[in-house]
């Protein structure tokens, strides 16, 4: 009932205010504690997602209409200490981006300095037939380079699902769910999961496919390890169990993959609820959403080993999950993991709650309330500090991008 009545507090202060309006700070139980943000995006806007540099300035990326059935990939910038945004720059604007409320554009920032951004832009006349497009700046985003195609097969096929970070030696890699060979022409009609690195101009290299048959729509991820990058994903069986693996990149070169669980999860189709992974060291985290009986959870699996082995899954949901997750490690590598739960009616609470390696956790905090629909999106996260910056996608007509720094407590 705290929780409740100290998000009911933010949500009355925030329509109170405009955008770049003053913070609202809610105190909770626990010692944890809610700061709603005013939002730099438009009325309209939704997809967000989020990253951070090295010096703690978060970069947040959405997606909003422009009129005339145009939409534009939109930034803009939270630097350490500062209680506002910075003006919304514009990445791109076209009328054929691919706009879907589970496969949403990133503005990555580099060490180098430079920013490298993906987003979803039609290629063909089929419904999913799009692109992965990518550009980067090099002057802070007011400029940006010719958009290039990520994957290399020049087929009108669903392209997305991508994932892109950073390693030890400043270059940019990325991997996607590629559906060169998932047509119904195909022989053997399967989506599979591509690779490659970008240069420091900004253009992608050859793909490399690195798994052959995965998960058709399910979002992937990835985390920087002691020993170079880990990327989860959803994989696709013969028998159609899909349950969530892992690849390593060592030495320039692909493990063979890695299964986090079995749970044995059999599904004549894909859930649209893919994994997020998080790693400080060797330590890497996973959580996941599954459907496999007794019933549907939200749960999460340490790796001690850099993603080579997990140990067994431990619960995170309060018994009514919808999954959405995202996972980040705080500076004692325990996880702090976010999700949609059901609540009364259509409406869904976004959750957090901190798992430990031994499998004690924090009672769950409610950070905001949202819808079940698929309009809500998925809710993302990243440390700053001591705490978090979360969005999510406020549904309601018109949509519009929120955002909170959270405190998690003990």
């Amino acid at each position: 009932m705290l929780l409740r009545l100290a998000f009911a507090c933010v949500l009355l202060a925030l329509a109170a205010c405009g955008e770049q309006g003053p913070d609202t700070v809610a105190p909770v139980s626990g010692g944890a504690q809610i700061v709603e943000v005013a939002s730099p995006a438009a009325p309209g806007s939704a997809e967000p997602n989020l990253s951070v540099d090295a010096e703690g300035t978060v970069h947040l990326g959405w997606l909003e209409p422009r009129g005339d059935g145009a939409h534009a990939l939109r930034f803009a910038r939270l630097t350490q200490g500062a209680t506002q945004w910075s003006a919304a720059q514009t990445v791109v604007e076209r009328n054929d981006l691919f706009v879907n409320w589970a496969d949403f554009p990133s503005v990555l920032p580099t060490s180098g300095g430079r920013l490298v951004a993906h987003w979803l832009q039609k290629s063909g006349a089929d419904t999913y037939a799009y692109d992965v497009r990518v550009s980067q700046s090099l002057d802070d985003g007011n400029t940006w380079s010719e958009p290039r195609v990520l994957h290399d097969d020049g087929v009108a096929a669903e392209h997305g699902f991508v994932s892109l970070w950073e390693t030890k030696q400043g270059e940019v890699q990325a991997v996607w769910l590629d559906g060169r060979e998932a047509s119904e022409a195909s022989p053997h009609p399967q989506t599979q999961l591509g690779f490659t690195t970008l240069s420091s101009e900004g253009v992608p290299g050859p793909t490399e496919l690195i798994d052959s048959r995965t998960c058709d729509c399910c979002q992937t991820d990835a985390a920087l390890a002691a020993q170079g990058p880990v990327v989860a994903y959803r994989d696709r069986s013969d028998a159609e169990v899909r349950d969530i693996q892992v690849l390593r990149r060592v030495d320039g070169a692909w493990s063979a993959p890695v299964r986090v669980h079995a749970d044995g999860w059999r599904i004549e189709g894909c859930p649209v609820n893919g994994p997020a992974i998080a790693a400080r060291g060797e330590r890497v985290a996973v959580a996941w959403f599954t459907g496999a009986e007794p019933r549907e959870r939200v749960i999460l699996a340490f790796s001690q080993d850099g993603g080579a082995s997990f140990g067994p899954p431990l619960p995170v949901d309060e018994g009514k999950p919808s999954g959405r997750v995202d996972l980040v490690l705080d500076a004692e590598g325990n996880a702090l993991v976010s999700w949609l739960e059901r609540a009364e009616g259509d409406s869904a609470r976004v959750l957090l709650r901190r798992v430990h390696a031994d499998g004690t956790r924090s009672p769950a905090l409610e950070v905001a309330r949202t819808a079940a629909a698929r309009a809500s999106g998925f809710p993302r996260m990243v440390p700053v500090g001591d705490g978090l910056i979360l969005a999510w996608t406020d549904p309601t007509t018109p949509s519009r991008v929120r955002l909170a720094r959270v405190n998690p407590g003990q």
